[in-house]
């Protein structure tokens, strides 16, 4: 099924994302945490967090076994789109106080996700080669290593820190600055959201719908009950309760799709699941919204 057939100009697309990403993302993130202060931090949402992606990322692989295959499904049901799509709905939904526990979560999936999902492509290249060098798993430990390396300095993890060490020296950012980053972090919302749109308008679904289908199902809906169960066992209820459930129910993030193009797998399927994960989240989400957003 094709979604459009006008694509938008790419020389439109390409520096309106760029400028989303790379400026105001990291203006958006520094800003928030710029104003938060350790003890206010919670943990359990993203320990609850980690132990319902853990579950689904090692089921992924015990169902498909040890391949790249099942390495892209695993990061596709585990990966969210936390930041463009996340952060204007939770900055809606929750307002500063729900961006801060977002921003607990947000570098689980830079720092710990893709870490290890890179740690696990490469483990499944060196187990499917028919050559496998006696190097093989320290070659995927160095790999991952490297991607760690290059998470801390990704746009995303880095002004979180950052703004978070600031906050604890007890400076403010002056006003002359800190409103001109305010109106900057304001604007990252609607044109996320236009990008999004702007994605959704070329995707191609077709001869991959039912399993796109089972992949939504998955990272959708079954994903945000395991994180529900499991912060309910961590005693977690309220707004940070809601936040976990709402950020495991956000729709499959771009890396998935960028990792499947780098390693040459299963790149059809997870492009329409993308799609369609973001087209059906709208029923999704709100279904979580309107069950649990009596917090």
């Amino acid at each position: 099924m094709l979604m459009s057939k006008t694509p938008p100009a790419p020389q439109l697309v390409k520096p309106l994302s760029a400028l989303a990403f790379m400026v105001l993302t990291p203006v958006l993130l520094f800003c928030t945490m710029s104003r938060v202060h350790m003890e206010q931090l919670e943990v359990t949402p993203a320990i609850a967090y980690m132990g319902a992606l853990a579950l689904a990322f090692g089921g992924m692989f015990w169902w498909r076994g040890l391949n790249r295959s099942a390495a892209v499904l695993a990061l596709a049901v585990t990966y969210s789109n936390a930041v463009m799509i996340g952060i204007p709905l939770v900055s809606l939904a929750g307002g500063e106080a729900g961006l801060v526990t977002l921003f607990t979560l947000i570098p689980i999936h830079s720092l710990v996700l893709l870490t290890v999902a890179t740690m696990a492509f490469e483990s499944a290249m060196a187990h499917e080669s028919t050559e496998q060098s006696k190097g093989a798993g320290w070659r995927a430990l160095r790999v991952g290593a490297q991607a760690l390396g290059r998470a801390m300095l990704h746009p995303v993890p880095l002004p979180i820190i950052a703004g978070l060490l600031f906050a604890q020296t007890g400076w403010v950012i002056p006003a002359w600055l800190g409103t001109p980053m305010g109106w900057m972090g304001k604007a990252f919302g609607p044109l996320a959201l236009l990008l999004v749109g702007g994605a959704l308008a070329t995707s191609l679904i077709g001869a991959q719908l039912r399993p796109a289908l089972a992949l939504f199902a998955i990272k959708n809906l079954v994903v945000p009950l395991v994180a529900a169960a499991f912060g309910l066992l961590l005693g977690m209820q309220g707004l940070p309760l809601f936040l976990l459930v709402v950020t495991a129910a956000l729709p499959i993030g771009a890396n998935a799709f960028l990792f499947s193009q780098r390693y040459g797998v299963a790149q059809d399927l997870i492009t329409a699941s993308v799609a369609l994960s973001t087209l059906l989240s709208l029923v999704s989400v709100s279904l979580v919204i309107v069950l649990l957003g009596h917090y």
